[in-house]
């Protein structure tokens, strides 16, 4: 007979099947450490030098890439405590679009010198306090170290454009960054785009991806590229009237069924005919109003279409209602819902539509130079898929780097100067704090290493040598030395030209130090019973060697 012994404590409390874990040794340090593997996956992509990772999500997609923002959201991150270090860096994403990397590897510098701390025998809300004064004491010193006369800045002068948005492509396609920066530039200096810099909307700058050629072979086209070939035999035609029609281009059915009684031949001769005529008679309207462009959103009927070619109406079918939408900003045109005679005002107007082929894919190239149009394409072209999805995510934080000086476009030092710079005011300043948080301040400062030192190690460069030569640099007054990444010496940052943008940065560090006192704050983690039934594992590497 077994003895039934009541439950006591936590125990009585919950639900069977719950786990709980309190304390510094279980909840705290497992949360710190669950954290620093979650940085030490996004660290060794950081910078130019960064190595690629292969990532393989749970629908057996490949992700190759050192863009940590994808990384992390492709692992499907368990722990909680990491996730919080996860939802740090898609915020630095959705509100700067680059700099993710930057937040995750510092979150955890931060959170390993909280542990040395904690081993010490100091309390997580004294490493708290230390934290908060020297994330404040950081903003303060960034300001400090902008780039003087850097506030003032044209958004449509390329050069500086380009200088700003370098450092950000650099990070993701070493070596090509001027190929890329200089097509982001010309895609986001579209002149409608930049008549008031601060609305610029990111969705206006479309990406074309075809396969083939290089990325010397990219183009910028001032309109849309979609993937599809029109519908029709006519295929360019140019200085055209659009109508879109969002439901699609076919006899309509009515609301209401009804059954229609046919005695003869007669009549059934007749109903088609009367049929015929009513869809030519929609097709002839839509001519008349002086579209050369029939644009539908749904299926296209052939008897639709036969009308149109008849009339002579080019005809594209765009399925997805987003990329319709696009149309319409492309075209200036207004979406109707069902095939009628379209108002002037609704009638868009490109200045050529042609259906070309590029290698193998057709497309269909909407350009659009004139006014109203605000949407640009990048076409890109590259050898494998794997390439022109992380060239993507280079114009893309591109382009997020425009968004972001347009707001805001100071600069500071790039290349690791800056780091090195608040590592040591930091520094100075925990000496003249008193208290236990100096100890945390100190760690704080310590942290800022970790960029030099992992700039270095991923370019194969000897660390150590390279900080101390920085800090010898930076006592003697030199603010702006920086690495050089390709020589593997010190050098001034202005003179390679490496800057950074202010806005990056500081919301990168103030996100880290935010995510980091949040872990800190955490001392019990109560865990229920998880909902549903078992769970069936797929065996180790199933899915993996079948070809």
């Amino acid at each position: 007979m077994g003895f039934n012994i009541q439950p006591y404590g936590m125990q009585s409390m919950l639900k069977e099947g719950h786990k709980h874990l309190s304390g510094l040794d279980e909840a705290v340090l497992k949360n710190i450490d669950a954290c620093k593997q979650l940085s030490t996956i996004t660290r060794t992509s950081l910078g130019p030098n960064g190595m690629n990772k292969m990532v393989i999500n749970h629908l057996d997609k490949l992700f190759v890439t050192n863009d940590a923002a994808t990384i992390v959201n492709e692992l499907e991150v368990q722990h909680p405590a990491a996730k919080i270090l996860v939802l740090a860096g898609k915020a630095q994403q959705e509100e700067i679009g680059d700099g993710a990397n930057l937040t995750i590897s510092f979150a955890g510098e931060l959170l390993q010198g909280a542990e040395e701390l904690i081993r010490m025998g100091l309390h997580p809300s004294e490493i708290i306090s230390g934290y908060t004064k020297a994330i404040n004491k950081t903003v303060e010193v960034l300001d400090e170290l902008v780039e003087k006369g850097s506030e003032n800045m044209d958004v449509r002068d390329k050069e500086q454009v380009i200088s700003r948005m370098k450092a950000a492509v650099a990070s993701k396609q070493f070596g090509q960054e001027d190929t890329i920066c200089s097509l982001v530039a010309d895609v986001s200096l579209h002149p409608s785009v930049s008549e008031n810099p601060a609305n610029f909307n990111v969705d206006n700058v479309r990406v074309a991806k075809l396969l083939g050629g290089g990325l010397h072979n990219s183009t910028v086209v001032r309109g849309m590229v979609l993937k599809i070939d029109a519908v029709g035999t006519i295929k360019r035609t140019e200085n055209a009237k659009v109508a879109v029609f969002a439901s699609g281009v076919d006899t309509s059915a009515t609301e209401t069924k009804g059954t229609v009684l046919i005695h003869s031949a007669e009549q059934l001769e007749n109903y088609s005919k009367s049929e015929e005529a009513k869809v030519e008679e929609l097709i002839k309207t839509v001519a008349d109003s002086g579209a050369k462009v029939i644009v539908s959103g749904g299926a296209v009927g052939e008897m639709a279409l036969h009308f149109c070619e008849r009339y002579k109406l080019m005809v594209l079918k765009i399925s997805s209602k987003f990329e319709l939408r696009r149309f319409c900003r492309t075209t200036g045109a207004v979406a109707l819902l069902k095939l009628s005679q379209p108002n002037p005002d609704d009638l868009g107007y490109v200045d050529s539509i042609s259906v070309e082929e590029i290698g193998g894919v057709s497309v269909t190239i909407v350009k659009n130079e004139d006014g109203g149009n605000s949407v640009s394409t990048v076409v890109l072209r590259g050898s494998t898929d794997s390439i022109l999805d992380d060239l993507e995510r280079a114009v893309d934080d591109g382009v997020n780097t425009y968004k972001a000086m347009c707001r805001d476009s100071r600069i500071v030092p790039g290349a690791a100067a800056t780091e090195i710079e608040l590592a040591k005011r930091v520094k100075d300043f925990s000496f003249k704090e008193t208290g236990l948080d100096q100890y945390a301040i100190a760690k704080f400062a310590e942290s800022f290493e970790m960029i030099p030192r992992t700039l270095a190690d991923n370019a194969g460069l000897n660390a150590m040598e390279i900080i101390s030569s920085l800090y010898a640099e930076h006592a003697s007054g030199n603010a702006k030395v920086g690495i050089d990444l390709e020589e593997g010496v010190v050098k001034d940052a202005s003179t390679m030209r490496v800057w950074d943008l202010h806005v990056t940065k500081l919301f990168a560090l103030k996100y880290a130090a935010d995510a980091t006192c949040t872990v800190l704050r955490v001392d019990q983690i109560i865990m229920a019973k998880p909902a549903g039934g078992p769970r069936r594992e797929q065996p180790a590497g199933a899915g993996m060697d079948e070809d």
